[in-house]
């Protein structure tokens, strides 16, 4: 059936070529138009698992809670501290810029000189509140004697170590990002946001004696997405070479035109549906439509090949064409669906911008099935080659065909044996040394940026310079109306505090119980054996009052008291320490009324991100390789094939594992996609060899001679695609990003291994096979004829 659907496919094509063509040009000016206005675009919101319990608890107490999109703006003196008047009218005028900023959440906006920031201390008299830049300070009004009271409120505010950096040489100013705008419902537009901060505030207030560090979700976006320009330059790279490998190979610059320009038409349709969608291209995506261009080139080398060995076999250029349209529509549709699934499963991750990732790289997988398997042989039929070409591509095919000789020995059943053994012992292996590997980010500061770009560098400032940790856990308590001026209800939460403070990776832990013992011993004169939660609801309620509110750690009717807690690292290993402690706590100490919640914050908002991604990899991984056995079992008819072309898969992806964990590569939403690109087109060499080894299995040869034979037909193909793709995805390793870099060197390895895996463990297997379990019957040609 599938053999006669191919042959009137090539009938009709080949009979309509000029329609055909005319067709497929129409399509690509109407999608290139689209293609053009295709922006970058990245948000907040679109990489949260949104229905994840962590997420739910985040979103619900958004406006109240300090968020986790926030943005930290530090005026650091190159010299001496910034208690003076030029440090002190700079700070001002810089939180007034990021003040009026659009996307600011205005009543967010912390620093020295905003009334939300207030001393509060212990007097004769009792507790005395006071702002940190009193209402009748000016900056025309600022002298030493102002500058001074303002530096000794900030020393009794305790905001050294917070808004002042330890050494007094910065001051901080800090807000929550609104986005959506809540004035105009629009999205907030991150890399602008981050290009306006550049200009407006870095520019602005950095010379020779002032330097600003710009840290939070909003800047980091903005460097990748610049850093993400770059991808387009190592692209142009990674096409030359490409380009000039071809050539090599082909000897031929019409047979190397064809799978470069075939794979880029199929990126303008891609880039035009993104648009049509409604889509941009997210920053930390940038690299799977150049991924996808890889998979088109994997195929269009296989069409050349195929081309170049029906000319040497005599065959004019339209008879190449149609053999090698109809020769390798049924393998190459089978490779590209499997990738399509690969892609389509990454749907499974409840996470918005994978949504857009896995529709988008779908759609671009598919469009190789009529760019690359229809467009690229109907557009070589037009081609001629004559005797010279002919002679020198005989003599080139002559001297590889002595490598593949070669190699083709691993089908002797001695050398089958040993290598089955070999790669069997090399799969225990790699399956244990990938145990343990990580999940979510690895290092400090931005994990997609290199350690000394200037972001990274910005975080290791910041963090040298002030005593909190940037990354914030908070676990929100719910309670009944009125529950802070409930002594059980706060004792409760204290007790958690004092808990979780003292979990391995947490730096410190604040919740409004801790602080309101201290102002109960600030309103006793300071007395420390008053530093306990008062008993009488009214006294409890007066000290309560005395937390500021711009702590943020209770709300208006007092039926949230969050606990904050700060941690030493974004860690996997941390964020499940934690998290685990908070289950454990929740289940072990249950109060009537009080409900635990998980939870909120920068890494709180990691950790449910985490869980989602490895919860979701396995389940993407089953469906890809069950898509796999079901597509060889179908078309290839022999429980064999299933073994031999998926065990070499699953053997290169362990090895990916490996590597990823041996080069500190994190389990992330942006390396997730990777992975499963990898299976795709490590599937690839897979079908092309075993398709031509079962056509010489019917033909009646042995097992070892047909596959040297496959070898002698794909294999150079095959070698030479791994190689090329490999130098392209290679030269990533410079990129200024570092996950570009890091998906540089796992690519890579990963067409190395899973080249070498099909041209040594798959005929290894086929061969072993056959001596422990022999045919019964005749083999069954496979569905192309030629």
């Amino acid at each position: 059936m599938l053999a006669f659907l191919v042959s009137a496919l090539e009938r009709l094509f080949f009979r309509h070529r000029l329609a055909t063509l005319g067709l497929l040009a129409v399509i690509t000016l109407f999608m290139g138009a689209f293609a053009s206005r295709l922006e970058m675009s990245a948000g907040f919101d679109k990489q949260l698992p949104q229905q994840h319990a962590f997420i739910k608890t985040f979103n619900q107490y958004r406006d109240v809670l300090f968020g986790a999109n926030r943005i930290i703006v530090v005026l650091h003196a190159k010299h001496g501290d910034i208690w003076n008047r030029q440090a002190m009218t700079r700070l001002y005028d810089l939180t007034q810029t990021l003040f009026f900023m659009p996307g600011v959440d205005r009543r967010s906006v912390t620093s020295l000189w905003t009334p939300n920031t207030r001393a509060v201390q212990i007097t004769e008299e009792g507790m005395k509140a006071e702002d940190v830049v009193g209402g009748d300070v000016t900056v025309g009004t600022l002298d030493d004697r102002a500058i001074s009271a303002i530096r000794e409120r900030t020393l009794i505010g305790g905001f050294v170590g917070s808004l002042v950096a330890n050494d007094h040489s910065g001051a901080m100013v800090v807000a929550e990002l609104a986005d959506p705008d809540p004035q105009t419902g629009k999205p907030l537009n991150y890399l602008e946001f981050s290009q306006r901060l550049e200009k407006e505030v870095r520019a602005q207030y950095s010379d020779a004696d002032y330097d600003v560090q710009i840290i939070g979700f909003a800047k980091q976006m903005g460097d990748i997405g610049a850093g993400a320009k770059s991808v387009v330059e190592f692209f142009g790279l990674a096409f030359v070479l490409t380009a000039l490998a071809v050539f090599w190979y082909t000897r031929s610059w019409k047979l190397t035109f064809l799978p470069l320009f075939c794979s880029l038409v199929s990126v303008v349709w891609q880039f035009g549906t993104i648009t049509l969608l409604g889509y941009g291209l997210d920053p930390l995506a940038i690299l799977v439509p150049f991924l996808v261009f890889a998979i088109g080139v994997s195929h269009g080398v296989q069409q050349v090949n195929f081309i170049s060995k029906e000319v040497c076999a005599g065959a004019d250029g339209m008879t190449a064409a149609r053999r090698s349209f109809s020769g390798l529509f049924i393998p190459g549709t089978l490779a590209l669906i499997t990738a399509f699934v690969g892609f389509a499963t990454l749907a499974l991750v409840p996470i918005p911008m994978i949504h857009e990732l896995a529709v988008t790289a779908s759609v671009g997988v598919a469009y190789k099935i009529v760019t690359n398997l229809i467009m690229l042989p109907v557009l070589a039929s037009f081609f001629r080659y004559d005797a010279a070409y002919v002679a020198r591509i005989e003599r080139l095919r002559a001297g590889r065909d002595g490598l593949m000789v070669r190699l083709g020995r691993i089908a002797e059943p001695r050398n089958a044996t040993l290598g089955a053994l070999l790669c069997l012992g090399l799969m225990v292996l790699a399956v244990w040394q990938s145990q343990g590997r990580h999940v979510g980010h690895v290092l400090p500061g931005a994990p997609e940026l290199h350690a000394d770009s200037r972001y990274n560098q910005d975080v290791q400032s910041v963090v040298s310079h002030f005593a909190l940790g940037l990354d914030l856990f908070t676990v929100a308590v719910e309670t009944p109306s009125g529950g802070c001026y409930r002594h059980d209800v706060m004792t409760y939460v204290d007790r958690l505090t004092w808990y979780l403070g003292n979990v391995p990776g947490v730096l410190s832990a604040q919740s409004l119980p801790a602080l309101t013992k201290l102002s109960a011993s600030g309103v006793n004169e300071g007395n420390p054996k008053w530093a306990a939660l008062p008993q009488d609801e009214l006294s409890l309620g007066e000290a309560v009052r005395q937390v500021p509110e711009a702590l943020r750690l209770y709300n208006a009717d007092c039926t949230l008291l969050p606990v904050n807690l700060y941690l030493t690292d974004h860690k996997a290993s941390t964020l499940k320490r934690v998290v685990l402690a908070v289950e454990q706590y929740r289940a072990g100490h249950a109060m009537n009324a009080v409900n635990v919640r998980l939870a909120s914050g920068n890494a709180g908002v990691q950790a449910a991100t985490n869980e989602v991604v490895e919860s979701s990899e396995l389940p993407m991984m089953l469906y890809v390789y069950l898509t796999i056995v079901l597509l060889v079992f179908l078309v290839y008819r022999d429980w064999r094939a299933m073994v031999a072309c998926c065990v070499p898969l699953t053997l290169a992806t362990f090895l990916g594992y490996w590597f990823m964990k041996a080069l500190d590569i994190g389990l992330t939403v942006a390396t997730l996609p990777v992975m499963v690109l990898a299976v795709g087109i490590g599937v690839d060499y897979a079908f092309y060899i075993y398709n031509r080894l079962q056509m010489h299995l019917a033909q009646g040869r042995d097992i070892t001679e047909a596959f040297q034979r496959a070898l002698r037909e794909v294999g150079v193909a095959t070698v030479f695609t791994a190689l090329t793709l490999s130098v392209g995805v290679a030269t990533w390793s410079f990129s200024a990003l570092k996950f570009q870099a890091d998906m540089g060197l796992l690519l890579t390895f990963m067409f190395m291994a899973n080249m070498l895996m099909a041209i040594t463990l798959l005929p290894a297997l086929a061969v072993v096979l056959e001596i422990l379990i022999p045919r019964r019957g005749p083999v069954r040609a496979p569905l192309i004829a030629h």
